[in-house]
């Protein structure tokens, strides 16, 4: 059985990690808003596999990377970089060729 001292500390240092991950987590839910803070759970599968590989020296295997490759393009999707960044590209091809429409519409 754990002396009373060993006890004392697990839930001192319980308390202390507990309280603290309350403050950080709405100092970030504050500046970043509901939908980004959430995206952070999104995280917690791949770094424990990241963290086991490293740590534990576990081996990865390929079907974890294509988890990886999953969370980070649903992470994209959802924080909506992805989607911005294809219209952007987009706008820019139909941009860039305004002279081969012109001569398009010229023609007919």
């Amino acid at each position: 059985m754990p002396s009373a001292a060993t006890i004392a500390s697990v839930l001192a240092i319980a308390a202390f990690s507990t309280a603290l991950a309350h403050v950080v987590y709405f100092r970030i839910f504050s500046g970043a808003g509901a939908t980004n803070l959430l995206l952070v759970t999104l995280l917690v599968p791949a770094t424990s596999v990241a963290l086991g590989a490293l740590v534990l020296s576990e081996r990865l295997m390929a079907r974890q990377l294509v988890g990886f490759a999953l969370i980070a393009f649903g992470l994209a999707f959802i924080d909506g970089r992805a989607p911005k960044a294809t219209m952007l590209r987009l706008r820019k091809f139909e941009n860039a060729r305004p002279s081969a429409r012109r001569a398009s519409s010229l023609k007919t």
